[in-house]
């Protein structure tokens, strides 16, 4: 009996399956919306803003879960990845780096999102060093693609992104920890 009982308990509930299932559906919607830049292979995404909002939906484990669903469906085929494009090919592509990237981005934002639940300067600190993270990934692998410098795959990859992923982080500090509280008090009831 106690077996099962552990069983049981290490399953996901109905609701947080449930939530998944949403909060992927929400990043193959924003994902694929993307702004071509003419000085970049890499566009602007909402990719970020959707991992950004499913992290305080579903905090870090369920969140990272929710983003390799996505990923894995963009890599089928399906077209959820920026500019409505699908298949391994993008991620061996210049922008793969960053599909990466955004796993440890949500690793690293997620546990401060979880961690300090009330307080959003450290759920900031947390995306801007998350970002950072999957800037790495992804400036690496678009320079590796590219045969760029690693200065140059900063101009091309990030530095003309900051100001909007700014905005996003700004837009996720104010927007999601209502989505939370409404979340949280659904799974209460």
């Amino acid at each position: 009996m106690e077996k099962n009982a552990s069983v049981k308990s290490s399953k996901l509930p109905l609701i947080t399956m449930t939530l998944v299932g949403v909060m992927t559906a929400v990043t193959c919607i924003l994902g694929p919306l993307a702004v071509p830049l003419p000085i970049s292979p890499v566009p602007i995404s909402f990719t970020n803003l959707a991992v950004y909002l499913t992290l305080y939906v579903l905090g870090m484990r369920a969140g990272i879960l929710s983003y390799l669903i996505y990923l894995l469906l963009g890599l089928a085929g399906l077209p959820v990845f920026s500019g409505f494009t699908g298949g391994p090919a993008k991620l061996a592509g210049p922008t793969g780096g960053y599909l990466i990237g955004f796993i440890f981005m949500a690793v690293v934002a997620g546990f401060f999102i979880d961690r300090f639940p009330k307080k959003y300067y450290f759920h900031i600190a947390g995306m801007i060093l998350g970002t950072a993270v999957c800037y790495l990934f992804g400036t690496v692998w678009l320079c590796f693609q590219m045969g760029l410098s690693f200065g140059a795959g900063l101009m091309a990859g990030v530095i003309p992104y900051l100001p909007g992923d700014a905005a996003k982080i700004i837009i996720s500090v104010i927007v999601g920890p209502a989505l939370r509280h409404g979340v949280n008090q659904v799974k209460n009831r």
